[in-house]
């Protein structure tokens, strides 16, 4: 249960679409506990929306481009400290949602999903949660178990790197051993887990941590 304190939340919005983010202010509008701000159809309008109206949060629309997304979350990373931003898009891969998280970003879920789904995710960035929609995974990712203890230190090791997005030759550089060993590391660890690919492998371990809350859309 996510609890909120007496105010609402303020969400402003970065929207391609200005009908979709006049869906969004009538969704908020009927939220006790989230408050519509402003809606914005650019990043240098959200870069704005960051320094004069500091939301709470920030609903990110992806589909300005993802170079030109990222660039933005760079250039305001000291916002963030005031406001959580959640980027949503048609399209997300499991490599650009652990990019994303990288970057700070806080809630990140497809804009396929439904209104339930969207408050959800914007109440659990408010109570201070990171929030994935878990369909971003494949469906090898959808496991009730992930069997961390059954690695070997090596492995762990290496699950560790991989879950700070280090790429084979730099997990090499930093553990000292080849990039030939490395792969035959993963391959053991995608067997013993049952989690093929090794951006799914780096949200499942955050997810298992408890750093990452994941939430099946209805959509």
């Amino acid at each position: 249960m996510h609890t909120f304190s007496s105010s609402p939340k303020t969400v402003a919005v970065c929207e391609t679409q200005p009908l979709t983010a006049a869906g969004i202010k009538a969704l908020l509008d009927g939220s006790p506990d989230l408050r519509f701000g402003r809606a914005g159809d650019s990043l240098n309008t959200a870069h704005d929306m960051l320094r004069t109206l500091q939301p709470d949060m920030l609903l990110l629309d992806k589909s300005f481009g993802g170079q030109a997304v990222f660039q933005f979350l760079a250039e305001t990373r000291a916002f963030q400290a005031t406001t959580a931003i959640v980027v949503w898009g048609s399209s997300i891969t499991e490599p650009e949602a652990l990019r994303l998280l990288q970057c700070g970003v806080r809630g990140i879920l497809r804009k396929t999903a439904d209104s339930d789904t969207l408050l959800a995710c914007l109440k659990a960035v408010a109570s201070g949660a990171n929030w994935m929609d878990e369909t971003l995974f494949g469906e090898s990712q959808r496991m009730e178990r992930y069997p961390r203890s059954e690695l070997t230190p090596r492995e762990q090791q290496v699950l560790e790197l991989v879950e700070q997005g280090m790429k084979n030759r730099e997990i090499a550089r930093e553990l000292g051993i080849r990039p030939g060993t490395v792969k035959i590391h993963l391959k053991h660890i995608f067997e013993k887990t049952g989690v093929h690919g090794r951006y799914g492998l780096a949200l499942t371990g955050l997810k298992e941590k408890g750093v990452l809350e994941l939430a099946r859309s209805e959509a």
